[in-house]
Order: structure tokens, then C-alpha cells, then sequence
């Protein structure tokens, strides 16, 4: 993996790490005190903090997801060149797009 991937790839897990941490206090938080689905979505609806929180999440995501999946694909598959690249830059987009639609859909 070339230094600027490894890179990415550490600093997008630290990203996932504490949004996964935030994400599943929030779940016990809900889980415990009796808190609906609906009230959930009520309270994080114009919420810029859950926004960031939820918009960084899925940005780490599309970044640390296909950069291990290339390294996957290239030792195991032994898909190699541009190729590789060219696809998972592709699903990286998409997964980018479709994050943050969904991130957009509980804030507005």
C-alpha cells in the first residue's frame, strides 16, 4: 500500500472509531430511556452538530472502506493497475453520494 493510502486509511479509522462510539452511546442512550425511532429522528431533524457528526462518518467510510478493499483485492484477487484503482474510486463516489443523501434526509 503506497504511504499516502496507509495514511488515509488510519486516519479514517480514528474518524469511524469515535463516530461508531457516538453513534452507539446515542442508541443506548435512546435504548434506555424508551426514546422512538420517530422521536430520535425528530430530535437530530435540523441538527447541524448530527449533520457533521453523521456527514464525517460517512466520508471516513467512503475513504477507509474501498482503500482496504483494494489492498484486499489486490493481494487476494491479484487484480492490479489502474483498474483496481478506477473502480474503487468509483465506489467510493458512490458510496460518498449515497451517505450523505441519507445524512441529508435526518437533518432537513
Amino acid at each position: 500500500m503506497n504511504p499516502a493510502l496507509f495514511r488515509a486509511q488510519r486516519a479514517t479509522a480514528v474518524v469511524l472509531a469515535v463516530a461508531v462510539a457516538v453513534h452507539l452511546a446515542t442508541i443506548l442512550y435512546a435504548a434506555q430511556h424508551g426514546i422512538t425511532a420517530g422521536a430520535i429522528l425528530g430530535r437530530t431533524r435540523g441538527s447541524l452538530a448530527f449533520l457533521a457528526l453523521y456527514a464525517a462518518f460517512v466520508l471516513a467510510a467512503s475513504i477507509h472502506g474501498p482503500t482496504g478493499l483494494r489492498t484486499i483485492l489486490r493481494e487476494w484477487a491479484g487484480w492490479h493497475g489502474r483498474g483496481v484503482d478506477a473502480a474503487l474510486v468509483g465506489f467510493a463516489v458512490i458510496l460518498a453520494v449515497l451517505g450523505l443523501r441519507a445524512a441529508w434526509g435526518l437533518y432537513a
